[in-house]
């Protein structure tokens, strides 16, 4: 079995600093909900921050989380949602499953077998439903930031399709988003060496930069980004 990589301490403070960024957040939630279908599976689902924006567009919906801790904290948090079931999961595993969609944010960065942990999310979802990723962009922008909270890589729209594919998957949209969001982030971890948290900085970019990127990134997709977003399909 795969081990939980990066300071799970770290982790999780980072988390709650950018459960802040709620224009962030519903951006992306937006992108996946296309894709969902009616019964899938988060993995990595943290604190619960997008498993309970899914859950209000579908009927139900299983959250999960490798970190033990974390897993605790979860399901204190979603005990009074009847539409989530939350459960344990480290990945690559061998279970099967018949899930509409696997979606998972800013995980598969921390997994050195990513291709296996892509195997594992297509083996969880039924033939035709999606596998839906979002990671982080471009590998001069590791920062210490990155090393504290486990990332072992980061991705370009090539690697990242050559990923999915390997691991048996149908690459069907697959594109960068929030451009200014890359420029920002490698200022502030790789240049001054911050850690993404909480503050001021995430409150303005959050309130003022942000909702200006994501209606220019709707009329035009930009050629770099903080983040790729991709979907990709079981095959049939």
């Amino acid at each position: 079995m795969a081990e939980i990589t990066g300071d799970q301490r770290v982790q999780s403070e980072v988390l709650e600093g950018l459960a802040t960024a709620v224009n962030h957040r519903r951006w992306f939630v937006e992108l996946a909900v296309p894709y969902l279908g009616d019964n899938p599976i988060e993995i990595g689902s943290g604190l619960g921050d997008y498993v309970l924006e899914w859950s209000a567009h579908i009927p139900r919906i299983t959250a999960t989380e490798a970190d033990p801790d974390r897993l605790v904290r979860l399901k204190e948090r979603l005990a009074d949602h009847p539409g989530i079931e939350v459960r344990q999961m480290l990945l690559p595993h061998s279970e099967r499953g018949d899930y509409s969609a696997a979606v998972s944010y800013n995980v598969l960065e921390h997994i050195d077998d990513h291709v296996g942990a892509l195997r594992s999310m297509r083996d969880l979802v039924r033939p035709g439903g999606a596998v839906i990723i979002i990671v982080p962009a471009f590998q001069f922008a590791m920062s210490p930031a990155d090393i504290a909270t486990g990332h072992v890589r980061r991705y370009t729209k090539k690697t990242l399709a050559a990923a999915m594919t390997e691991a048996g998957l149908t690459v069907e949209k697959i594109h960068y988003a929030n451009a200014l969001g890359l420029i920002g982030y490698f200022m502030a971890t790789k240049v001054f060496r911050l850690m993404p948290k909480e503050g001021p900085m995430v409150k303005v970019y959050d309130t003022l930069v942000l909702p200006a990127t994501k209606a220019a990134e709707q009329r035009v997709r930009p050629p770099f980004g903080q983040s790729v977003f991709a979907v990709a399909r079981v095959p049939g």
